[in-house]
């Protein structure tokens, strides 16, 4: 899972579309796209001796683009785009084919593809139909692995490209289209260091649908992204970058999940798209697909409490698409009071009934749902180490960027709310597999929130239970068994897992606001999708900058003290490893740490953060640290 991504803070979406009768395709645009490429390859290797292949692949891709048109007075359209495409984020995604030699494994990936093409077409009042062509170019990664030899090699390749597409006016800025591209990048040598060579071709063909925005700020005034479109639908989006570095500090040893003692700086970059519709009456659809990319530090590993929300427990060079949250979601209304809801992320803005029923199932996050925080919630815009904004001992259901399928449903009423949820388990610790035997396998969560008011000022308190059964090993049971030399792998069968969660939210002033979580489970069984922490207390403050006549900024001050049951330090202690920590060894002591933020906003939807965390005892070991991490960030909305 990711540190999960976390659910958005939910921030203003531009207004609701309204149609509008006519469009003009002229002028400069840009875009994003989704969709399956497949393609075929053929390769002839070399490695001592001859060995060839032909294989199939296919992979959900994402992208972008950016064109041009003129629309001629006859109707007819030229135009020139160029675009990039990401596979998606799993292992097997962009791999165009895998050689198995006498002596090692050549695996050639697809990094990225694009292209420059023109386009010809002819205009209706709303519809656009195109042919397009022109040049398609690939970035390849070839890795070799053998008992005595890794190496990759990157490979730039070059190919024509042609295809057809509709493209149709859902609004005065905005459009929807289908496009087919086929793309062949003929053949190409290459040789490795190790003396291995590679020569083969490939071809890919894709079957996308995308959205394009015109940007009539180009040559004229009009800079604003979200005007336009029909009733019901809402396009929001964000981008995120985050550094983080730190410098050296002591550690007299270190093992295969130890942050690496000589200092290092790593970045993150996230780009979502929210695209949000009302289907009927109370009836819903959410789409979010993200384009990710970057290192945690020391690969996200070396700290229980992992300093970036943003990390992912899979590592991309180049932007990897993640199909990401894709989930229906029905309101029952009851009748009475009415509020209105804001439009965020995943929030379609309205009116709804105060007492309600709200039934959400599909693809998301447990935290969408469950363990909401005013103020530590979101990575990308407040506080950003794992034991801060989320629960530390919540082993929430999830695949290693934060998401599984589940189905929830919550009553609302006036003063308080009782959530309900059904999600899929990991079929394997830290894995992207699902168990798919369905209720005897899972995860099982309620959460009662309280509402009320102390002082005159709002507060909420939610108190979650959850339960995961789920394949998984024991660490006691490894430890008892010598002969299994610590594979807690060889002791995973159906096991229970339980826990609870207790959050409060508290407004001090208006300016101000106070947080704490308490969060523990059991520690009997391997962590299944979170982090390393069997017992968490975390809490702080969040200030809003209105008394310096800032007041859209905000500090952020906040603290965490993790914990270990005796089975699992007893584990660590002994050489195992988890899935964030092991240092070969353990001195153990509880891990604390601190994080303190400013956030401090360029414009209302554009923010920089300077961020200073500082960790005693990182990953359990008193041998080890403490660390002082240093981060900054940048963070827009459109």
């Amino acid at each position: 899972m990711a540190a999960a991504l976390p659910s958005p803070a939910v921030f203003a979406a531009d207004p609701v579309f309204k149609a509008t009768p006519a469009f003009d395709w002229s002028g400069a645009y840009v875009g994003a796209h989704f969709g399956y490429g497949f393609g075929s390859s053929r390769a002839n290797v070399f490695d001592g001796a001859p060995y060839n292949t032909h294989d199939h692949f296919g992979t959900a891709t994402a992208g972008v683009q950016a064109g041009y048109n003129v629309l001629l007075p006859s109707r007819v359209l030229l135009g020139i785009e160029g675009d990039l495409t990401f596979p998606d984020y799993l292992d097997s995604g962009g791999v165009i084919t895998t050689t198995a030699t006498a002596n090692g494994i050549l695996t050639e990936r697809l990094d990225y593809a694009g292209s420059l093409r023109a386009r010809l077409g002819y205009a209706a009042p709303r519809w656009l139909l195109y042919v397009t062509g022109g040049l398609a170019f690939a970035g390849e990664r070839f890795e070799y692995t053998s008992p005595t030899f890794d190496e990759k090699k990157l490979s730039l390749r070059t190919g024509w490209i042609a295809g057809v597409g509709a493209e149709y006016a859902i609004g005065p800025k905005w459009s929807a289209r289908v496009e087919y591209l086929y793309s062949d990048y003929g053949h190409t040598n290459v040789q490795l260091g190790s003396g291995l060579q590679s020569a083969g071709s490939f071809d890919f063909q894709t079957v996308r649908f995308g959205l394009n925005r015109k940007l009539d700020f180009v040559g004229g005034n009009d800079s604003n992204f979200g005007d336009g479109g029909p009733p019901n639908w809402e396009v929001s989006g964000q981008s995120t970058y985050l550094m983080q570095a730190y410098p050296s500090f002591r550690a007299p040893y270190s093992g295969l999940n130890s942050l690496a003692p000589n200092g290092q700086a790593k970045a993150t970059w996230s780009n979502s798209l929210f695209i949000n519709a009302r289907l009927w009456d109370g009836g819903e659809l959410y789409f979010n697909p993200d384009l990710v990319q970057g290192f945690g530090l020391s690969d996200t590993v070396g700290l229980a409490g992992f300093s970036s929300g943003e990390a992912q427990k899979s590592s991309f060079p180049y932007p990897r698409f993640n199909p990401s949250r894709l989930f229906v979601r029905q309101t029952f209304g009851f009748g009475g009071e009415q509020e209105t809801l804001e439009s965020g992320p995943t929030q379609l803005s309205g009116k709804a009934d105060v007492s309600r029923l709200t039934v959400q199932v599909g693809k998301f996050a447990v935290v969408d749902v469950f363990d909401g925080n005013a103020y530590a919630k979101d990575p990308r815009k407040d506080f950003m180490n794992w034991a801060i904004w989320a629960p530390g001992a919540f082993d929430y259901a999830a695949d290693k960027v934060g998401l599984t399928y589940g189905a929830t449903a919550e009553l609302n009423q006036k003063n308080w709310a009782l959530r309900f949820g059904y999600f899929l388990m990991d079929a394997e610790s830290n894995s992207n597999n699902f168990d798919m035997h369905l209720f005897r396998r899972g995860e099982y969560v309620a959460e009662f929130e309280q509402r009320y008011t102390l002082f005159g000022q709002p507060g909420k308190l939610r108190t979650i239970g959850w339960l995961n059964s789920a394949f998984a090993g024991s660490y006691r049971a490894t430890l008892d068994n010598p002969a299994l030399n610590l594979d807690i792998a060889a002791t995973r069968e159906g096991r229970i897992k339980y826990g609870y969660v207790v959050n409060l939210e508290q407004a001090l002033s208006d300016t101000v606001g106070l947080f704490s979580r308490w969060s523990w489970n059991n520690g009997k069984t391997e962590i299944m999708a979170f982090t390393d922490i069997d017992a968490s207390l975390s809490g702080g403050l969040s200030i809003k900058g209105k008394s310096w006549g800032r007041p859209d900024d905000t500090i952020g001050i906040g603290g965490a003290i993790n914990a270990l049951s005796r089975d699992h330090r007893d584990f660590i202690a002994a050489g195992g490893m988890g899935v964030l920590i092991g240092d070969g060894r353990l001195n153990y002591r509880q891990e604390r740490l601190m994080e303190a933020y400013y956030a401090y906003a360029i414009t209302p939807k554009l923010t920089a953060t300077a961020d200073y965390q500082f960790v005693v005892n990182p990953a359990y070991n008193a041998d080890r640290g403490p660390v002082s991490i240093f981060s900054g960030r940048l963070h827009g909305e459109f």
